[in-house]
């Protein structure tokens, strides 16, 4: 017997069996050493296990992290529904999370279930949520300083410092005026006229720049000159509300102006210094980072220690915490890729984990339910009318008054109007102060909501109304294209792009002046940041674009920043006029599916059905498509032919084969047609349900083609396809619909399929 193989389970079951043992003899020597010692008994409030353990249970269900944890799961839970049910209606996803918050506060949660909502949020608990928000706005606002590009204020400020300082000083006049109508019925017993004024004024004259910056990207706005100003105009406004925010919760505390001097000069000198100490000291960190394209945990934490030290700074000063969080963004060196790199460690955590908390903290202080009075809703609809006119006419007018066009004026004014979450953390600054009634909580928490989602409605009635009629040359362009052959390719990843565009230089290389090659990328928005959203750009096309001039192949660029990638590709491909759609398939066939959810293969590797389908029978268990939800909802909806690219390190289409199912796979052929004509490929067709000889017509088309191209085409009538024969193949057409009816092939796994371009047929 060979004891070798089996020396290591000899030896872990000896250890075991060893020190167990041994363990043992210790616990019943150690009851000896308790004789004389006075041993408390464990406490048990039930007569029975069952019991105990059910109090023990219903006891650590109330302790505090377990409160605190069931929270955050219940929070990020319908935070993100609500997120993505806004996100499919074209609104920002932060308006879903605002209401998800109002939805689990008392308005609508508590009323309806206040036993569960008293459960899950009861009042001893909100401090620590209250605080871990907090930790969360404070990294918000990090991230909000590090998004203003100043080079590019600096440089642009000329051109909109007029539109940004008016929208803040008129409707900053109309919230005192309000505040003059309201103070008497409103206003918490104690506080200032000057300090409720400058309360609601403040609250009038937000402007939310990291909403309005996802806003314009996703409109495609980013490279136009209206998009330019409004991110300048937001950005100026930031800056500005902030350090007039900082004056007005200094003044709020101090009970008055000359009380805040101190304050306020303590302001200046922490700016000062923030300046010119520590931003040239950053500067000199980061160059010495220069090239390396991370960023090392010691210098993560030196700049982590600055956020805290400067939120610590300001909260001690009297200025808020926020403020400090920042200023320390906005002095990060101004390198772009440094500063992306910081915010991709900082925003899933701060944006994804911590923010949902307070959205449902500001939810949980709103009630909706003492607006019980048609008089107190005639003042919230006065309030958002204020709002209103002062920040959308406001803005509106003053870029009037600059000569520019009415619908750039008007763009100009709906985008500054967006409130957002910038709304809210002044709000809850100024419920804590004591400020904000309850009453007037909820009504300006009402507005902040209104006044956000009211911006894509507008933009887009806007558009509508300015709609001009094309010109002549715009008609006849589309008269020349229309005769063009016209191929769009969608590429995620860099190197897709480069594949997709080699692929469509096979299928009309040779067409010259009758061929449009255009390349799209569309990004998630939520990827994207305001200050470096062209140098994304740039990076993206650059391999497409060195590709096109080593094919010698003109193409045209498109980019656009996205909330709903799916549906702005199927609205580009069916309004572009456009005659084929080029995908890859970067991801696995079956990631989006059920099934490849739960078994998590890729394509390259094996046939998840085909494995399933050996063990259990034939019927497909799920019922579900080979290809993902992405795909599918291309092909459900283009209007136009779609080609899906499942690479396997394509480089050239010089040997092709396609395999005809039935009599609808024909069209392919008028690819393989295409091939043949532009790049000489060799065409192999797999007569598979034997009926190309029976049909006069696609026999005419073989013929037709193999007279232009001689020994080009080669029909073939065999039923099994041999894994050398497919290794020889370049790239296979197949039809979308009979994609399965390959996988389904007893004698074929994935990995045996060369690169494939599967087609739909519209």
């Amino acid at each position: 017997m060979n004891l070798g193989k089996y020396k290591n389970i000899i030896f872990y079951i000896s250890t075991i069996a060893f020190f167990s043992c041994l363990m043992y003899w210790f616990f019943i020597e150690g009851k000896t050493l308790e004789i004389g010692e006075n041993i408390t008994p464990a406490k048990t409030t039930g007569t029975t296990m069952w019991e105990d353990f059910t109090d023990s249970f219903l006891t650590n269900l109330h302790h505090p992290l377990a409160l605190l944890l069931a929270q955050i799961v219940t929070i990020i839970l319908v935070a993100k529904l609500f997120g993505w049910i806004c996100v499919k209606l074209k609104q920002p996803s932060v308006i879903g999370e605002m209401i998800a918050g109002i939805v689990l506060g008392p308005s609508l949660f508590g009323l309806y279930f206040p036993e569960l909502s008293a459960f899950i949020f009861p009042k001893e608990s909100l401090p620590n949520l209250q605080f871990l928000s907090q930790i969360g706005l404070i990294l918000f606002m990090y991230i909000v300083g590090m998004e203003l590009d100043l080079s590019v204020l600096r440089k642009k400020a000329h051109d909109a410092v007029v539109i940004s300082h008016a929208s803040i000083i008129i409707p900053f006049a109309l919230g005192v005026g309000l505040s003059y109508l309201i103070y008497k019925e409103f206003a918490p017993e104690g506080i200032q006229f000057s300090s409720f004024a400058l309360f609601i004024a403040i609250a009038m004259s937000i402007t939310a720049f990291p909403v309005l910056a996802r806003i314009v990207q996703e409109r495609n706005l980013h490279k136009t000159k209206i998009g330019t100003v409004v991110i300048t105009c937001a950005a100026a406004d930031d800056i500005t509300a902030w350090c007039i925010l900082a004056a007005v919760i200094a003044i709020v505390k101090a009970g008055s102006f000359s009380g805040s001097v101190f304050v306020i000069l303590m302001a200046i000198l922490y700016v000062f210094i923030m300046i010119k100490a520590v931003r040239p000291f950053l500067i000199r960190i980061a160059e010495s980072q220069k090239g390396k394209g991370f960023i090392s945990k010691s210098l993560v934490a030196v700049f982590f220690l600055i956020l805290i030290i400067s939120s610590y700074a300001t909260e001690v000063i009297g200025i808020h915490a926020l403020f400090g969080a920042f200023m320390a963004g906005a002095i990060m060196p101004e390198n772009v890729k440094f500063r992306n790199l910081f915010i991709e460690k900082v925003e899933d955590v701060a944006l994804v984990l911590l923010l949902p908390l307070f959205f449902v903290f500001t939810g949980l202080r709103t009630q909706i339910g003492l607006l019980n009075d048609p008089h107190l809703w005639k003042i919230g609809g006065l309030i958002i009318l204020t709002a209103v006119i002062g920040k959308f006419v406001g803005s509106a007018l003053t870029a009037k008054f600059l000569n520019l066009s009415w619908k750039d004026s008007l763009t100009i004014g709906a985008l500054m109007n967006t409130r957002g979450l910038t709304e809210l953390i002044v709000l809850n600054i100024g419920y804590d102060l004591g400020v904000l009634g309850p009453e007037l909580f909820a009504m300006l928490v009402i507005m902040a909501l209104f006044t956000t989602f009211m911006t894509g409605p507008c933009l887009d009635l806007i558009n509508y109304l300015f709609k001009g009629k094309k010109s002549m040359t715009e008609d006849e362009e589309e008269g020349e294209n229309d005769s063009k052959y016209r191929v769009l390719l969608s590429f995620e990843t860099i190197k897709s792009g480069s594949t997709l565009l080699h692929l469509a230089d096979n299928l009309t290389r040779k067409m010259n002046g009758n061929k449009s090659v255009t390349a799209v990328h569309i990004a998630p928005v939520d990827e994207l940041h305001a200050f470096d959203i062209n140098d994304y750009e740039k990076d993206q096309f650059k391999e497409v674009i060195e590709t096109s001039q080593e094919l010698n192949l003109e193409i045209t660029t498109l980019f656009k920043a996205s909330t709903d990638v799916e549906s702005d590709l199927t609205n580009i491909t069916n309004k572009g006029n456009y005659d084929l759609l080029l995908i890859m398939l970067g991801k696995s066939m079956y990631e989006g599916s059920l099934l490849g959810r739960l078994l998590g293969f890729t394509t390259k590797i094996i046939n998840p059905e085909k494995l399933l389908n050996t063990v259990k029978g034939k019927g497909n268990i799920f019922n579900n498509s080979p290809f993902d939800d992405i795909t599918l909802q291309l092909l459900d909806k283009a209007t136009i032919p779609v080609g899906v690219l499942v690479d396997k390190k394509f480089k050239s289409a010089d040997k092709v084969f396609v395999p005809i199912f039935n009599l609808s796979d024909f069209y392919l052929l008028e690819y393989a047609k295409r091939l043949i004509n532009n790049n000489n490929s060799q065409i192999i067709i797999l007569d598979v349900a034997g009926q190309i000889r029976s049909n006069i017509e696609v026999k005419e088309l073989i013929r037709s083609i193999e007279q232009v191209a001689p020994n080009h085409i080669t029909l073939y009538n065999e039923k099994k396809i041999e894994k050398e024969f497919l290794d020889a193949q370049d790239l296979m057409l197949v039809s979308a619909k009979s994609w399965k009816n390959l996988l389904d092939t007893k004698s074929l796994w994935l990995s045996d399929i060369p690169s494939t371009l599967i087609i739909s047929n519209p």
